[in-house]
């Protein structure tokens, strides 16, 4: 089907009202999440065949993620649906003021490559919790996981629900072009500019989940194996192609050897003479992004890691040192198992430095001094975080995600995902019995006296 002709569908489905039924809504996300169950080994095999990934991450990272969230809207919906009643001022009394969640229309969700699953479908099952429709365009470079979706989904939902359009660059071109109610983007700065100005021909909201270099501070009073563990981890798991994974660390001086040894022993715990993928590892999602990475490593500055497989995709766990922010490896967004480590020992001007480049999606730290950790969490403008742990603030419904600046615009997550699709209308509702006179004419001065008694 034709996805202008779906768009055409979509619009007149939404204009029946049948998806305003929190009912409604909540059988459909129930039939999404067990039409994902039932295909699980599916989609475990289709993702393994793009990027190498195993069962045990893609469940980790992105089925479970995706379970909790349509659970999570099962459960509160009809409390997160339901007209809201709010204090009515002095000026409009006697009157009831109540607010009422409405969805928007008809929605657009541009999925991103890296976690094809989650990153897809979490932002279009938001918009169904919110009541409205959705076409989905999932990224094209893991063709085998952006099929079984279009294969699963398109054979089980009516298209006027939820439609999910494959394509590239031109099919995304030619879906902008139509009117929205809204559009939720994952992906690059770049691109994000690209939607947000085709959103603006139509004055269509616009949800941006992009990245940014999300810096990490390390400290000498740090707990320095755990540290390691924990960053290693955020930072190499899916190949470090993670949005909001550590994308350098800002290491105090005085530990920074040993700092560079804790990783090194941490990274060789799991990747050891490691020449390829694995149940713990997996490849670049193509040629373009590999050659790119490849071209950031200084052979010079590897510490440990460095190896690379072109006919395999494969780069080793990275660590860089004696790196400085002239560095290529420093000028843009790394989404790739490469860690620069720079030290510093003038903590104002480590914060500085990272002020003075756009703000972030993501900052680290690692520290037990509360000052210290206060004044990073206070001084940096960034979209989430984490003190002594790394990319886990995601996990947690309860935390709206999402960038700031260059980083992104909007957020979701649990109720966070609900709002960003919802709008929320405003209500005065009065009766007929009183109405004061007030405001009316003819205007007196004893009436703009008794005005600013009340109202200033």
């Amino acid at each position: 089907m034709d996805f202008k002709e779906v768009h055409l569908k979509q619009q007149g489905f939404f204009l029946t009202n049948q998806t305003k039924d929190v009912d409604y809504r909540k059988n459909q996300l129930k039939k999404l999440k067990e039409l994902l169950k039932a295909n699980e080994q599916k989609l475990f095999d289709a993702i393994y065949e793009d990027s190498g990934k195993s069962e045990f991450e893609t469940y980790l990272t992105e089925l479970s993620l995706l379970y909790h969230e349509i659970s999570l809207f099962e459960k509160k919906l009809k409390s997160w649906s339901k007209p809201r009643r709010v204090w009515t001022d002095i000026a409009n009394m006697p009157a009831r003021s109540y607010i009422i969640p409405e969805p928007l229309g008809v929605t657009l969700v541009i999925g991103a490559w890296n976690y094809p699953y989650l990153l897809s479908l979490h932002p279009a099952a938001c918009a169904i919790a919110a009541g409205n429709t959705v076409m989905l365009k999932p990224s094209e470079l893991p063709s085998n996981t952006a099929r079984v979706m279009t294969e699963l989904i398109n054979t089980n939902f009516p298209a006027e629900l939820l439609h999910v359009v494959e394509g590239g660059v031109k099919e995304t071109t030619e879906l902008l072009e139509l009117k929205f109610d809204k559009i939720f983007f994952t992906g690059s700065t770049n691109v994000g500019r690209i939607v947000y100005q085709a959103a603006a021909k139509h004055l269509t909201p616009v949800t941006l989940e992009l990245g940014g270099k999300s810096p990490t501070f390390v400290f000498a009073d740090c707990n320095l194996a755990m540290t390691a563990k924990r960053l290693v981890w955020a930072k190499f798991i899916n190949a470090g192609q993670t949005c909001v994974a550590p994308d350098y660390v800002l290491v105090e001086k005085s530990i920074e050897t040993k700092f560079l040894e804790a990783l090194k022993l941490e990274i060789e715990k799991y990747h050891a003479d490691r020449k390829d993928i694995g149940e713990n590892y997996l490849r670049i999602i193509n040629e373009r992004n590999f050659d790119r990475l490849c071209r950031l490593i200084d052979p010079a500055k590897v510490y440990c890691g460095g190896y690379t497989d072109k006919a395999k995709r494969f780069i080793a766990p990275t660590v860089m040192n004696k790196v400085t922010f002239d560095d290529a490896v420093m000028q843009e967004e790394i989404f790739g198992p490469i860690l620069p480590v720079i030290p510093f020992t003038n903590l104002d001007e480590a914060v500085k430095t990272v002020k003075d480049r756009p703000k972030p999606l993501s900052c680290y730290v690692y520290s037990k001094d509360k000052k210290r950790i206060k004044k990073i969490l206070h001084e940096i403008s960034f979209g989430g975080g984490a003190v002594n742990d790394s990319i886990m603030h995601l996990s947690n419904s309860n935390l709206p995600f999402g960038g700031v600046g260059a980083s992104g615009m909007g957020s979701y997550h649990g109720k966070a995902g609900f709002d960003t699709f919802t709008h929320y209308k405003s209500i005065v509702d009065k009766p007929f019995w009183i109405e004061p006179n007030l405001k009316y004419p003819p205007y007196k001065k004893y009436k703009l006296k008794l005005i600013k008694w009340i109202l200033g």
